[in-house]
């Protein structure tokens, strides 16, 4: 034991040390000491007011000002979009943000784009209007010209081109015109006007029924879209005209265009009037676009000057504002003359912390100085691991299941080879492995480039597993040569296994029964990994009785049963033996003494069978019964008296761990409660040693699954096409191969083994020791601040 205490510490094994820390800030010096602190980025501070709402904060008015400044950037953004203009940054250095100038500087560029859109808004309006006016006269003039003729025109054309009478006791409006000539054509009336074409068909619905069919419908197309004000959009329109008879018909129409957004227009019936009025029209229009467009320029150049230092000003709000809010964390003494503050921050960085609390001290001229001392904490500190682009992405693997309690052993060491060795066993194709291997590169390659991008969720994925990508493109498969058993006799092969098995008879048996006994293997030594680690926590957390009444015994009963097999298994492989394995193993429960025969390995199997389930047997109380017994002795001797030490136990999570600032409550002891957990705990890990064993068979089902689809596609349809003497046959069949590979045995195959294998990390492997029960070390960053808000 003293040999592992005396090892040198692991990076990333266990997570940084801790401490707890108190500022106490002068009032003068507050902002710039957390904007340091802000882009140092090592501190986690604590909420101080948490029984405080938002609004009964310090510095509410201040948030409330930033938030308006950040509504006013937005507002810019979308007016910038809106014009089809890039924003960009200027690439000198800001200077310290002034608040107030640059909420000035905001507030009367709002007041100018505002302006700007209105007036832009107002001459947009009437410039559609006018084109309107224009396309009225245009059509409208036309419907008036072929009305003049209805007085000689046939009957018959006539009654095609009108609506049928719903009401025979009524005479229709053309049929007075018909009957009484050009006496009574004085009469008819008619509203000429323009409607989105979306509307159409239920406003000339809504006409007939209101006039009772009494009307003369006509409609066109109009030549130009008319571009909407408000949206940007630009709308398909139909020109319009009404021809009806009476005052009453009138007032309804007019009513059901007001109600359907239609635009009226007058249209004189004098030919020379519609004449003179369109070149009005198009004379004003002519004016109109050119103010328009001088417009527009003047309104893209402000934008363009907003834009062009639009993300220095969002990054220095949203700067100011995580100050703020920061700020409001903190507590005012009892002088009101100082912040006090409390966070976590990690041992390393003390110094650094210091040296920018100082400098604040300096740059803000303050005669006081910022204190900054280590005080003692309850709750447990924050887990920090550092980690490089490399291993972030294993490092959140596990993070998914659980952030590791504070300076507990972190799997991701181990998950950096295990996760890659595992896929690639599942995954078990070098020549797929090849093309992921180039993905892989490719995303490397261009990683300076796609980081500053924003990525969709699927290349944002890919892009954050490169490496694991990386890693995961190898082949595990086992190097054979001629053999018996596992003994060689010929030199090894490149890679993979003999291949006079390739076709024979007996391929799929073979391949099956090795893939079967690997993943047995590699199953029990990663069980057995994640049992020594628990052994590595209880040592350093100076957990004796984890040591002798869990481990121990789990070693014991894992290795009694399935560690033997193992052992035979090798043993088989080494001699070329014909035993049955199956048979050794049920009857080593059965009849443990009864002869083994053909079955025997080696001398004295018998007898070791027989200490092995002995053994076995033996550990399963060993777990269960001394350890709750133990603890209940030891508390009571606490209370008593005759002990003072500190109870260390993982169970009663009492510990105090050493290089932490962590100071626990004790708990009230119950025995019902501890028997009842160490029984839940030892019953799962002897019913888990059976299924975690079993569970590692999917090694061998994906293996076998991927190499068994790879020869059907390759056999059935690429061979199969390619054996017909037809260009257009053997195209299909390419295809069809090619899509399969891509989509099926890249894409769906590589998902089911990174799912597969990440089951067996998170729960085969990390319940033998990991516990996760801890938090991530969340400080305050400018750097993380800026970084979300893109998100």
């Amino acid at each position: 034991m003293e040999l592992f205490k005396n090892l040198p510490e692991m990076d990333l094994m266990r997570s940084e040390k801790m401490t707890f820390v108190q500022l106490i800030i002068p009032v003068e010096s507050a902002h710039r000491a957390i904007s340091y602190l802000g882009e140092l980025g090592l501190l986690q501070f604590r909420d101080l007011n948490e029984d405080k709402s938002p609004f009964q904060r310090t510095f509410v008015n201040q948030v409330k000002r930033c938030a308006e400044m950040s509504r006013k950037l937005r507002f810019f953004k979308d007016q910038i979009h809106k014009a089809g203009l890039l924003s960009s940054a200027l690439p000198t250095m800001q200077p310290d943000v002034d608040l107030e100038a640059l909420e000035i500087q905001l507030a009367e560029h709002e007041h100018e784009l505002i302006e700007m859109n209105a007036n832009s808004e107002k001459l947009q309006q009437t410039y559609n209007e006018l084109l309107e006016f224009k396309m009225v006269l245009q059509k409208a003039g036309d419907f008036l010209l072929s009305g003049k003729s209805y007085e000689t025109a046939d009957g018959r054309e006539l009654e095609e081109n009108v609506y049928a009478s719903d009401y025979p006791d009524s005479v229709s409006l053309l049929e007075q015109a018909t009957q009484s000539g050009a006496s009574n054509l004085s009469g008819l009336r008619f509203i000429s006007g323009i409607i989105p074409k979306s509307k159409v068909l239920l406003f000339e619905r809504m006409l007939f029924r209101a006039t009772r069919g009494n009307l003369l419908f006509n409609q066109a197309t109009a030549d130009d879209l008319i571009m909407d004000p408000v949206t940007s959009e630009m709308v398909e329109k139909t020109v319009f005209v009404v021809f009806f008879s009476g005052e009453q018909a009138k007032t309804k129409i007019l009513k059901i265009c007001e109600a359907f957004g239609a635009s009226c227009y007058p249209v004189p019936e004098d030919i020379t009037k519609q004449t003179q009025i369109t070149q009005e029209v198009l004379s004003r229009l002519s004016e109109l676009e050119t103010t328009l467009d001088v417009g527009i320029r003047h309104r893209n150049a402000a934008l363009h000057s907003i834009g062009f230092r639009l993300i220095v000003w969002m990054n220095m709000v949203k700067r100011e504002k995580a100050v703020f809010d920061t700020l409001n964390m903190l507590n005012f003494d009892v002088t009101k003359k100082c912040l006090v503050g409390e966070g976590w921050c990690p041992i390393f960085a003390k110094p650094q912390i210091q040296e920018a609390l100082q400098r604040a001290t300096f740059d803000s001229n303050s005669q006081v100085g910022i204190i900054f001392h280590v005080m003692d904490a309850v709750e447990s500190p924050p887990t920090y691991f550092r980690t490089n682009s490399f291993t972030n992405a294993y490092q959140e693997i596990v993070d998914a299941y659980g952030v590791a309690k504070y300076q507990e052993a972190n799997p991701a060491v181990y998950t950096v080879i295990t996760f890659p060795f595992l896929f690639a066993v599942m995954f078990g194709d070098w020549g797929h492995g090849i093309c992921l291997l180039i993905g892989a590169l490719v995303l490397i390659a261009r990683e300076g480039k796609l980081s500053t991008q924003k990525l969709g969720s699927f290349m944002e994925m890919l892009f954050g597993g490169r490496y694991v990508l990386l890693l995961i493109c190898r082949d595990p498969s086992c190097s054979d040569a001629y053999t018996v058993g596992l003994i060689k006799y010929r030199d090894a092969y490149p890679f993979g296994v003999d291949p006079s098995w390739r076709g024979s008879r007996s391929e799929l048996p073979f391949l099956n029964s090795l893939k079967m006994k690997m993943s047995i293997l590699l199953g029990i030594a990663q069980m057995n990994l994640g049992i020594m680690l628990s052994y590595f926590n209880s040592i350093f957390f100076n957990n004796s009785l984890d040591i002798r009444y869990q481990f121990i015994p789990q070693m014991i009963f894992l290795n009694s049963l399935f560690g033997y097999l193992s052992l035979l298994i090798i043993i088989k492989w080494c001699t070329g033996s014909q035993a049955d394995l199956y048979h050794v193993m049920i009857y080593m429960f059965l009849s443990p003494f009864d002869d083994l025969g053909e079955n025997e390995l080696f001398w004295g199997q018998r007898p070791l069978q027989i200490l092995l389930l002995f053994s076995a047997l033996v550990a399963v109380p060993w777990m269960l019964f001394p350890k709750p017994f133990i603890l209940k002795r030891l508390h009571a001797e606490r209370f008593q008296g005759r002990a003072y030490g500190i109870l260390r136990s993982s169970e009663g999570d009492t510990d105090s761990e050493p290089g932490s600032a962590r100071q626990r409550h004790e708990e009230e002891f119950n025995f019902s409660e501890v028997f009842v957990h160490q029984m839940i705990h030892s019953i799962e890990f002897v019913l888990g040693s059976v299924s975690n064993t079993a569970s590692y068979l999917r090694l061998w089902a994906l293996s076998l699954a991927h190499s068994e689809l790879s020869t059907v596609f390759y056999e059935k349809v690429l061979l199969l096409a390619w054996g017909y003497d037809n260009f257009i046959i053997r195209m299909v069949g390419l295809a069809v191969f090619a899509f399969a590979t891509a989509f099926i045995l890249l894409m769906m195959e590589t998902l089911s083994a990174f799912l597969h294998a990440l089951r067996l990390h998170w729960v085969e492997f990390q319940n033998k020791f990991y516990q996760g029960d801890g938090y991530k070390f969340k400080p305050f960053s400018f750097a993380a601040v800026l970084a979300d808000d893109e998100d």
